[in-house]
């Protein structure tokens, strides 16, 4: 399979970029990791007059870490921020989720925030945003803006990025303290789409009593499900939790629809078990954290299994 005819462009600069970008309109496609791009371009579902290729832009290449979370550049790629030893501290999830995301050698060419703005109801990434209650700061000619995750998501494959404009970072947050996470998915294959996955938050109080519970479902509606467990196990002890009864509140919560892949109820069954199997590992991590002298790192829970799609 071929791709159509388009016109290609290699700026050297960001402000070059934004210019083809504001000159071509809805025309033009940004290329960066090309790992979702570059396929659907070859099965003819896209087919834009010009492709931007910003891989030259070596200034958004980065993985920053401050107090307040991890900023990511739009060429960053999975592979770097999942081995980013400060990025993992202030945001665990990264990592956990990341290591869903396809094959290493998808990750060592795909890029974070080009997954973002691919929009994939499917992707790990875009749930890990959700979750974190995270941003995508998109430029322009003349402006940047930032948005939300409640608000990026617009729809299967669609994002609220406007013709001009181009993701050129996004940031994660830094979870509150006492607060682990946890990320967990089903796949048909090894490297496949996931049938369902769920990316959970679980914070506790100094007692070690559950504050608050969140999770996120990915493949089970048009955008990423951000879903609030708390009722289900509010004041309980995380070792004593029935973390079940949060599983039965997110499989209510979501509508799946049946595909080639799975029917609603098989997803609505996965929802279940996945959540209730998330939020009781993230439940653990953060008593962890709570006993954890500061500085120290504990990565011996994060298990090497891959299982995500491209």
């Amino acid at each position: 399979m071929k791709p159509p005819a388009f016109q290609y462009h290699a700026p050297r600069s960001l402000p070059e970029a934004l210019e083809i970008l504001n000159r071509v309109g809805h025309d033009a496609k940004v290329l960066a990791g090309g790992q979702s791009l570059i396929p659907i371009l070859n099965m003819r579902l896209a087919a834009p007059g010009h492709l931007v290729d910003i891989n030259g832009l070596s200034e958004l290449s980065f993985v920053r870490t401050d107090v307040g979370g991890v900023r990511v550049g739009a060429l960053a790629r999975h592979s770097e921020v999942e081995h980013d030893g400060a990025a993992h501290s202030a945001v665990p999830l990264l990592r956990q989720g990341l290591r869903h995301v396809a094959h290493p050698v998808i990750r060592n060419r795909g890029t974070t925030v080009g997954s973002l703005a691919h929009a994939d109801p499917s992707g790990e990434m875009t749930a890990v945003l959700t979750l974190l209650d995270g941003s995508v700061e998109l430029a322009r000619q003349g402006g940047v803006r930032t948005v939300g995750a409640a608000e990026f998501f617009v729809g299967p494959l669609e994002s609220c990025v406007e013709p001009g404009e181009m993701a050129v970072s996004a940031y994660f947050p830094r979870p509150p303290e006492r607060t682990g996470t946890e990320f967990v998915e089903v796949a048909r294959r090894h490297g496949d789409y996931a049938m369902c996955g769920v990316a959970a938050a679980v914070t506790l109080d100094e007692d070690l009593r559950i504050v608050r519970a969140r999770a996120v479902c990915l493949s089970v509606s048009p955008v990423p499900l951000p879903l609030d467990l708390t009722e289900a196990v509010a004041g309980a002890a995380f070792d004593t939790a029935r973390w079940d009864a949060a599983g039965e509140l997110a499989a209510e919560r979501i509508d799946p629809e049946p595909d080639i892949h799975a029917s609603a109820d098989y997803r609505r069954h996965l929802a279940r078990v996945l959540t209730t199997r998330a939020v009781r590992a993230a439940a653990v991590r953060g008593a962890e954290s709570a006993a954890r002298p500061a500085g120290i790192d504990d990565d011996t829970s994060d298990d090497q299994q891959e299982g995500g799609h491209r």
